[in-house]
């Protein structure tokens, strides 16, 4: 059943799924292209990584189980739900993930999800990474507002969403379930034209 809308959406359906996931340059020389096949074993190390756990309970425990998640990864792109890219070094070795999820274009929102390999860290990957990803969601595709929210205790990602113009917003108490239980979790969104 389709819902009538008093406005039109923020951006227009088919704007994504239409079209191939886009390869966009980073600074520094670095690309965010979407997943390959050959990617399993480093999607699948670093989820083996104490800090990469610490603040991701949804972890793939087989190659074949990453595998699987990369077909759901281009499910999203063609269904318009969400964007998952690599952040590599020159197309090639792999630093780190980021996402756009949970598209509305209704409103032109979207939430995004990072994180890097811990031989990468420190660099400022997650936050160029982060900012030309931002560029392209809000200046080619048109959404208004995306966010991100973390663990209250991860202070380097709160370093990433203010290093990458996300304000805080916010706190929301005992909003996420980690392995050591519930976490407060601040919440950061950058706006367009803000």
């Amino acid at each position: 059943m389709t819902r009538a809308l008093s406005t039109p959406p923020v951006i227009a359906p088919g704007s994504l799924g239409g079209s191939p996931q886009p390869v966009l340059p980073v600074a520094g020389g670095l690309l965010l292209r979407p997943w390959e096949e050959a990617d399993a074993p480093a999607f699948l190390s670093a989820y083996q990584d104490d800090e990469i756990r610490r603040w991701h309970t949804r972890r793939p425990s087989t190659e074949g189980q990453v595998r699987e998640w990369f077909e759901a990864y281009r499910q999203d792109w063609q269904q318009e739900k969400g964007g998952h890219w690599a952040i590599t070094r020159g197309g090639a070795e792999v630093l780190g993930r980021i996402a756009l999820r949970g598209l509305d274009f209704d409103d032109g929102t979207a939430g995004v999800a990072y994180w890097v390999l811990p031989a990468a860290r420190g660099a400022g990957v997650a936050t160029r990474g982060l900012k030309a990803l931002t560029a392209w969601a809000v200046a080619e595709i048109g959404f208004h507002r995306l966010e991100l929210d973390h663990s209250t205790r991860n202070h380097a990602s709160c370093r990433v969403a203010t290093n990458s113009g996300y304000l805080l917003e916010g706190t929301k108490r005992s909003a996420a379930v980690h392995d050591d239980g519930r976490h407060d979790m601040h919440l950061h969104a950058c706006i367009r034209g803000h």
